[in-house]
C-alpha cells in the first residue's frame, strides 16, 4: 500500500496538468475572439428586445389580438388590396353667366332725346335689327342731306349725256362719295335697314331707330320717353344667350381632373334636364381669398335653357388607371404620419405607415406601404389603433420598422443596421430581413427599387409615440 501511494500521486499530477493546460488554451481562443466583437457598439435593452422579422415573434410586433366576437361587437371588417382601374365624378357648383364675346352694347354716338319708346324691356328676346326705340339728333340731318346730295348727282349724270369714259368716270366718283356718306350715318348710328329706306324715299328722317346687333335678350334698358342723352351713354346691351359659361370654384387638387378640353355634363335639377360642356382652354384664375381656382365652361344653350345667375351642378366623370386605393375610413391621418392595419391572421392586427396619393371621392390612392393581396382593416381600425399604441408603450418597442423590398416583410431598422442588413441604391437605402434577401437586392437592384419599395416605407408598430 505504501508503495501505491507514489503511483497514484504521480496520475493526480498528470491529470492535474493536462486539465491546466486545456483551461489555458480555452482563455486564449475568447481572448482572441474579443476584438472583433468589440468593434461592434453593445446592445442596448431596448435593441436586445426588439422584435426582428427573422424572428418567429415579428410578425406580430406592435399588433393586437381582438377576439371574432369583439370584431363583430365593434363592427370591424375586413377586405383585400386589390390594383385595378375605377370611375370616379368630380362634382362642382356651378354658375350660369353670359359669354363675354357675346354681349353687345348699344352706346350713343351722339347727343340727343328720345323720341320713341317700343315695348322691349329686360329679359325680352329681340331678332337682329329689330326697333328697340327711336331718337333725335340734329347731327343726322347734315349727314343725310349729304347723302341725298349725292343720291341726285349719280341719278343727274346717269340721264344726260352720252355714255363716255368722262361719264364712268364721274359716276365712279359720285359712288365713292355716296358710301362714305352712307358710312358716316352707320357711324353715327343709323341701321343698314333705315339707310337702304332712306335711299328708296329719298326723304328726310327725322326719328332715327335704336336696332339690336344681334339676336339676343335685353339685359339692360335705359331709355324712357323725352330723355335726353349725351354721346357714349349706354342706351341698351343685349346678350346672346345661344352659348353660355358656367363659371365654378375648384380646390387645388382638383385641378389636375380639369384640363382644357375636358368634357362635363351640366345637370339642372329644377328642370330635370342635363346639358354638356367643355372646360375652357383659357386658364383659370386663382382667388387668394378663397383659396380656389375660378373653372369656366363653354356650353351650348339650345332653347335657351339656362339663364344667367342660375345654379347648376357640373359633373366631370374621371376614370383614373390601375392603382390600389382603400376607403377613406380606413387611413389613420395624424398629421405626421398616416396609417392602416394588416390582418395578420388568427385575429392579430398590426399597424403599419402607409403614403398615399390622389384622393377619388371616399377612396384614396395607397402609393407605398400596402401590397396588393394583404387583407387590411376597413372599420374599427380606432380601436386598433388606440390598444396597439398602448401596447407598444407598455413593451417598450419604440424602434422604426421598414419594408423588405424582396421579401416583402417588415424589419427593424435598427437590428438591420447593426448587422449590416442594408443596401444603398439610387440615393435610397434598403433594409432587408436575412442576408439572403439583401444578395438577391445586390444582383439586381433596379428589378426592386423600381417597383417603390423604399427604406423609409415604415410601420407605425415600430414607431409608437
Amino acid at each position: 500500500m505504501k508503495k501505491a501511494t507514489p503511483f497514484a500521486l504521480a496520475v493526480l499530477c498528470l491529470a492535474a496538468a493536462f486539465f491546466t493546460g486545456y483551461w489555458i488554451k480555452s482563455q486564449q481562443a475568447v481572448t482572441a475572439g474579443a476584438p472583433a466583437a468589440s468593434s461592434l457598439p453593445p446592445a442596448t435593452a431596448a435593441e436586445q428586445s426588439e422584435p426582428d422579422s427573422t424572428d418567429p415573434s415579428f410578425p406580430m410586433s406592435g399588433a393586437i389580438q381582438v377576439s371574432p366576437e369583439k370584431q363583430q361587437l365593434t363592427g370591424m371588417k375586413t377586405d383585400v388590396a386589390a390594383k385595378k382601374p375605377g370611375h370616379w365624378t368630380v362634382r362642382l357648383l356651378g354658375r350660369v353667366a353670359v359669354d363675354d364675346n357675346r354681349i353687345y352694347v348699344i352706346n350713343a354716338t351722339t347727343d340727343g332725346w328720345i323720341t320713341e319708346v317700343l315695348p322691349v324691356v329686360t329679359g325680352t328676346f329681340v331678332r337682329k335689327h329689330q326697333p328697340l326705340g327711336s331718337f333725335y339728333s340734329p347731327e343726322f340731318l347734315t349727314a343725310e342731306q349729304a347723302l341725298l346730295f349725292a343720291l341726285s348727282n349719280v341719278d343727274r349724270v346717269r340721264t344726260t349725256g352720252r355714255e363716255s369714259q368722262a361719264k364712268e368716270d364721274q359716276l365712279t366718283q359720285y359712288g365713292i362719295n355716296l358710301q362714305q356718306y352712307k358710312d358716316s350715318l352707320l357711324n353715327l348710328g343709323m341701321g343698314d335697314q333705315q339707310i337702304d329706306e332712306l335711299i328708296r324715299k329719298r326723304k328726310y328722317m327725322e326719328n332715327i331707330h335704336i336696332t339690336s346687333p344681334a339676336a339676343g335678350f335685353v339685359t339692360v334698358r335705359n331709355i324712357s320717353l323725352g330723355l335726353r342723352f349725351t354721346k357714349g351713354a349706354e342706351l341698351f346691351r343685349v346678350a346672346d344667350l345661344s352659348r353660355v359659361w358656367v363659371l365654378m370654384e375648384a380646390y387645388e387638387n382638383e385641378e389636375q381632373y380639369l384640363p382644357p378640353g375636358r368634357s362635363a355634363k351640366i345637370v339642372v335639377p329644377q328642370l330635370g334636364k342635363t346639358l354638356e360642356g367643355k372646360v375652357s382652354k383659357t386658364l383659370p384664375l386663382f382667388d387668394t381669398a378663397s383659396r380656389t381656382l375660378k373653372v369656366r365652361l363653354e356650353a351650348a344653350n339650345p332653347g335657351f335653357v339656362l339663364k344667367p345667375d342660375m345654379f347648376v351642378d357640373v359633373e366631370i366623370p374621371i376614370a383614373y388607371p390601375p392603382a390600389v386605393t382603400v376607403p377613406v375610413d380606413a387611413v389613420l391621418d395624424s398629421g405626421m404620419r398616416k396609417t392602416i392595419f394588416i390582418d395578420r391572421g388568427d385575429g392579430y392586427f398590426q399597424p403599419r405607415e402607409v403614403e398615399t396619393g390622389r384622393r377619388f371621392g371616399e377612396r384614396v390612392e395607397i402609393v407605398k406601404g400596402l401590397e396588393e393581396g394583404e387583407r387590411y382593416v376597413v372599420s374599427g381600425n380606432f380601436l386598433l389603433d388606440s390598444e396597439s399604441r398602448l401596447k407598444l408603450a407598455a413593451t417598450g418597442v419604440y424602434g422604426t420598422l421598414a419594408r423588405d423590398p424582396v421579401c416583402k416583410k417588415d424589419v427593424s431598422v435598427r437590428k438591420a443596421e447593426r448587422e449590416g442588413r442594408k443596401s444603398i441604391h439610387g440615393g435610397k437605402t434598403f433594409y432587408f430581413s436575412s442576408m439572403a434577401c439583401k444578395q438577391q437586392f445586390d444582383s439586381d437592384p433596379v428589378l426592386y427599387a423600381g417597383q417603390g419599395s423604399e427604406s423609409h416605407e415604415r410601420s407605425t408598430a415600430g414607431s409608437a409615440r
